[in-house]
């Protein structure tokens, strides 16, 4: 009895080894952890830099008459503001009609600054958030494959870390890939185009259609 199991024991063995390594190894996590900025990965990349330089140079006019008319509003706001403060203190910090207008005159002008430097702003607003726009396109492709070379399965934002060591942050790696994967980008917006458009001008698929498309994959 003891030879025929020693014998089947004997033939076994053979088919037992041969099913273990035809067997698919378990998958192994890395457990590796890693910390981005992708708003500085993004801000460090060459595309970006180039594209502020570029910005520079090409909306300077722009730029300036911005700058030159912003200059006169805050002045303009800060002389009626003062001469406010002084009535006020003339009227022993009580309240008169006189004053309220005064008030009043003040809130409207600096809302209509305000609407003024942002139709004056608005050229170079919407080129840079073309520029932000083609970055934020990539971006992921960049993360991606910046945590494939650094061996990396979770990254977890830099606001939302308490502490971690200079090694996890693959913020430069990020930007490194994106330099490859978008080594430029443009700083004229295409016609029509306006922040939240798909960069190829097609129409964005509603939350509905998102939602089935999800859910069929």
């Amino acid at each position: 009895m003891k030879m025929i199991l020693k014998a089947a024991a004997l033939s076994l063995a053979p088919i037992m080894g041969l099913a273990l390594a035809s067997a698919p190894a378990a998958a192994q996590s890395k457990t590796g952890i890693a910390v981005v900025n992708l708003d500085r990965a993004a801000a460090e990349s060459n595309a970006y830099k180039v594209a502020q330089q570029q910005m520079n140079t090409t909306y300077k006019p722009q730029i300036d008459s911005f700058n030159a008319r912003k200059t006169a509003l805050e002045t303009d706001l800060k002389t009626k503001q003062d001469a406010l403060q002084a009535g006020m203190k003339a009227a022993g910090g009580k309240p008169t009609p006189a004053l309220q207008t005064q008030y009043e005159d003040l809130q409207k002008a600096g809302q209509a600054a305000q609407a003024e430097l942002q139709r004056l702003g608005q050229p170079v607003a919407l080129a840079n958030a073309y520029v932000e726009a083609q970055l934020a396109d990539k971006i992921d492709e960049a993360l991606k494959s910046a945590m494939t070379k650094a061996k990396v399965d979770l990254v977890l934002k830099e606001a939302a870390t308490e502490s971690y060591q200079p090694y996890v942050d693959i913020t430069s790696n990020v930007t490194a890939e994106l330099n490859t994967v978008l080594p430029s980008v443009s700083i004229v917006p295409p016609a029509g185009w306006q922040p939240g458009k798909p960069l190829n001008g097609a129409a964005p698929a509603n939350p509905a259609q998102r939602s089935e498309e999800h859910t069929s994959e």
